[in-house]
């Protein structure tokens, strides 16, 4: 089955009973036919049908060995850091969404587990970074929210080489437009909040590897620290995994049209987005995915302005999401990436007049105007 269909017909419906959608199995614990069972269903923290779907869904999709489901996606990530262990380092992208770093920096820091932040787009200085207890290489392509892009087959190339672990962010592609696992990464991870649930009304997180023993180990740390998601909210995304498809394919459409337009305005001075020829990931970016997205950030050049914009939409949301259905806009620099150290969000482009716009599927002429009459203001 080609992708647009595997995400509808990939894992469906309930065999027991042929309802078409997985049931919501709002259960804690299930009754065990023998006193000390094996296998199957025992306690939800360890696996509940309507998790399992989803797991297994996310795994089909991916192109990878298993699943997992966590309340949200730092839980994801925090899940995957409990793979290593205190003296252990990893080298991560200096481009990555600053929850990541922040919770390496401030909390992983604490038993031991050591980050340096490198420029990816240069092996010369990942290969630098290397040290003899480097475990893993960390990676978000197209990153938040300069959507700068990591050349995949390149950097797990060089992690094969030296016996590292891949870790990949792939939240802002889905796994509709980018499969890292194809190109080689070990763990890809997701905020599931975001393109997977589609609607903004669920709070997630997706991990999924790509062998057997990774993802026993991946368990092992879910079953004991027990971040996991619920059954109503698995039954979410599997419900927003079904419409994936026309949402990113219609935001995508109408991110090229909003691209063009904001190149056309005299308070624009700078347009990230990866359907521009002109961006510096783009053809990169065309050998690992299959679309753009729907993620156009742009810089007017004034943080007073930038502020004022943004007060004066009214069809766009200020928030501090992406993906959903609707257009929600954020200001990167006090918002989504407040807890990144100065230095790096310089580093980043992340500027104090930098505007984040993840574009909705609303009819594109509506947000051209929203953020016109507010530019116009």
């Amino acid at each position: 089955m080609r992708l647009e269909t595997l995400l509808i017909h990939g894992v469906e419906g309930d065999s027991a009973t042929g309802a078409v959608n997985t049931p919501i199995y709002q259960t804690s614990t299930f009754r065990q036919h023998t006193v000390g069972q094996q296998g199957g269903y025992q306690y939800s923290r360890g696996n509940n049908p309507t998790r399992h779907a989803l797991e297994e869904q996310m795994a089909l999709l991916e192109g990878g060995a298993q699943g997992f489901a966590f309340g949200s996606g730092m839980a994801a990530l925090t899940a995957v850091f409990h793979l290593f262990r205190a003296g252990d380092h990893v080298i991560a992208s200096q481009n990555l969404y600053g929850g990541t770093s922040r919770v390496l920096d401030k909390i992983f820091s604490r038993f031991g587990l050591s980050v340096d932040y490198v420029e990816f787009g240069n092996l010369a200085d990942i290969k630098a970074a290397i040290k003899p207890n480097t475990k893993a290489l960390i990676i978000e392509t197209p990153s938040n929210p300069t959507l700068m892009v990591t050349d995949i087959r390149a950097v797990t190339a060089l992690a094969s080489q030296r016996g590292l672990l891949t870790v990949a962010d792939n939240t802002f592609m889905s796994p509709y437009l980018q499969r890292p696992l194809e190109l080689g990464v070990d763990i890809v991870v997701h905020s599931a909040t975001k393109f997977i649930g589609g609607h903004s009304d669920v709070l997630a997180g997706v991990v999924v590897a790509k062998d057997a023993k990774i993802a026993e180990e991946l368990h092992y740390v879910q079953n004991l620290t027990g971040g996991v998601l619920g059954p109503f909210d698995s039954w979410l995304l599997l419900r927003g995994l079904k419409t994936l498809g026309v949402r990113m394919d219609r935001q995508s459409q109408n991110a090229c049209e909003l691209a063009a337009w904001l190149r056309s305005r005299p308070e624009v001075k700078k347009v990230y987005y990866l359907g521009l020829e002109d961006h510096p990931g783009y053809h990169l970016h065309q050998t690992q995915a299959s679309g753009a997205g729907n993620v156009v950030s742009f810089d007017v050049g004034d943080g007073e302005l930038a502020r004022h914009i943004l007060s004066g939409v009214k069809l766009c949301v200020l928030g501090d999401s992406l993906g959903g259905v609707e257009s929600l806009v954020n200001l990167p620099d006090v918002m989504s990436h407040g807890s990144v150290p100065a230095e790096r969000k310089i580093q980043m482009g992340v500027t104090p007049s930098l505007i984040r716009l993840s574009v909705g599927i609303e009819h594109p002429a509506d947000i051209i105007a929203d953020l016109e009459q507010a530019m116009q203001r």
